[in-house]
């Protein structure tokens, strides 16, 4: 029966989320009560959303990767560790025998959290749910290591992908309200382990923004630059101007410099009008799903779709901090003692990092730069310390790919993820990190709870 399952689910993940998201998103539609025409059009428009945004993110990381191969060059850098990008990533956390499960459990999980009030995202993003499955084979490769038996590793990791959802799932509901007012998405939550995992040390850092004299009134909302920077400040020419200064620092000829320039300014300028699109298809089951709230769960509260991170990435903010850092990033590698980390293939995640950084500075630009430095730090210290478990892991769950790779690698997302390096460490611990995990999880869950009841009592 297991094996049946296994195989079910592993079906249904397969084609990825150009082809699965139309079809969860068509099915949650006739669940919700929408039209059977209106729901097939809202699937078919965020299946093409899906591939608008894989498109041109395809062009960014295309431009971007040759840039940063040619400073690799260029500037002689030299660290052990090459940044292979997500999607290798995803394929370890599917390939493992955690991935075999995680789509049932992830399902299960949300079932029991919107059953029991602790959530109201309904988490329909079943693809990424990857990212619990790579923290769960983390885990179990590191019980083995341990010297734990097969079942008890296994169970081990298991046990800590689904208290990675759980946390996950109390970051997106407590982070929905300011999506949808600083990013304009309402009635979205992000259920994203690599984007959510973010909001802690965002949310610590914007504290101590508000304490330290003179940093804590300066103000830089994106829409007032653009203002005052007038033409200067339209997306196309921000993504020209760092355009020009990539192809410069990689040392290319002219002409592929103002390529290179042109391509970032594309990049700005579609990433939104895609992410614009996703939303227009995801509207008629937003719609449905409050009427369906309303209907049977009068004073419940409203709920949230739970997607993708890649809706929020048109945001101003995302686009403009990224393309600083990717020439940040690659100079803070050269210059942090003991990273091994060099950022390559996820340099275009980048603006992923910052969906979820915007609510907690309320669209601040100056802000969310400065956070988005100190979580690349961040990342490269996680990144660094997880590169032989990660290797460990790779060859376990591919062999025959990853054994033989001829490098020492990591990545971006979500090999350097700083809740999943938090999750690994205490369960170095064994069963007793389990428990703390466990622990904070319900503490969380509860505290979401009375919070999702009091909004509710306000309509909210």
């Amino acid at each position: 029966m297991l094996d049946f399952i296994i195989r079910v689910f592993g079906i249904i993940s397969a084609p990825g989320a150009t082809v699965m998201m139309p079809v969860i998103i068509f099915i949650l539609g006739l669940i919700l009560g929408a039209p059977v025409g209106r729901a097939m059009r809202a699937g078919l428009i965020v299946g093409v959303g899906f591939v608008g945004l894989g498109l041109v993110t395809g062009l960014l990381g295309g431009a971007l990767g040759p840039a940063v191969q040619a400073m690799v060059s260029k500037y002689d850098l030299t660290m052990d560790a090459i940044d292979i990008g997500w999607v290798p990533s995803a394929a370890i956390a599917f390939a493992s025998r955690i991935g075999a499960l995680i789509i049932p459990v992830g399902i299960v999980v949300n079932a029991i959290m919107l059953l029991t009030g602790t959530t109201k995202t309904v988490n329909v993003d079943i693809w990424n749910y990857w990212h619990f499955a790579f923290t769960g084979a983390m885990i179990h490769s590191l019980g083995e290591i341990m010297g734990m038996s097969g079942a008890s590793a296994f169970a081990l990791g298991l046990a800590a992908a689904a208290l990675n959802m759980v946390i996950i799932m109390v970051i997106a509901d407590r982070t929905a309200a300011g999506l949808g007012k600083y990013n304009e998405l309402p009635g979205i939550s992000i259920p994203h382990g690599f984007t959510a995992a973010f909001v802690p040390i965002a949310a610590v850092v914007n504290l101590v923004l508000d304490r330290i004299p003179g940093l804590k009134n300066v103000k830089a909302d994106m829409e007032v630059i653009q203002k005052r920077l007038g033409v200067f400040g339209e997306p196309v020419l921000i993504g020209v101007v760092f355009g020009l200064i990539i192809g410069f620092l990689a040392g290319y000829e002219p002409v592929a410099t103002f390529q290179m320039a042109i391509q970032m300014g594309a990049a700005l300028v579609l990433i939104p009008k895609m992410a614009a699109l996703l939303m227009e298809g995801l509207i008629p089951v937003s719609e449905a799903a409050q009427g369906f709230i309303e209907k049977h769960f009068k004073g419940k509260g409203v709920i949230y779709i739970g997607l993708d991170s890649a809706i929020g990435i048109g945001h101003p903010i995302c686009l403009t901090c990224a393309l600083i850092l990717v020439p940040l990033s690659i100079f803070l590698a050269v210059i942090l003692p003991g990273n091994r980390m060099l950022p390559f293939a996820d340099l275009a995640v980048i603006p992923y990092i910052f969906v979820l950084i915007i609510p907690i500075t309320k669209g601040d630009f100056f802000r969310s730069l400065i956070i988005g430095a100190i979580v690349m730090i961040v990342m490269f210290y996680c990144g660094s310390s997880l590169v032989d478990l990660l290797m460990i892991t790779a060859a376990k769950a591919e062999p025959a790919t990853y054994a033989n790779y001829g490098a020492i690698f990591s990545s971006i997302c979500d090999g350097s993820n700083p809740l999943t390096w938090a999750m690994i460490n205490i369960s170095r611990l064994k069963w007793l990190g389990i428990v703390i995990l466990l622990a904070i999880s319900v503490l969380l869950a509860v505290w979401n709870r009375r919070l999702i009841k009091k909004e509710a009592e306000k309509g909210e």
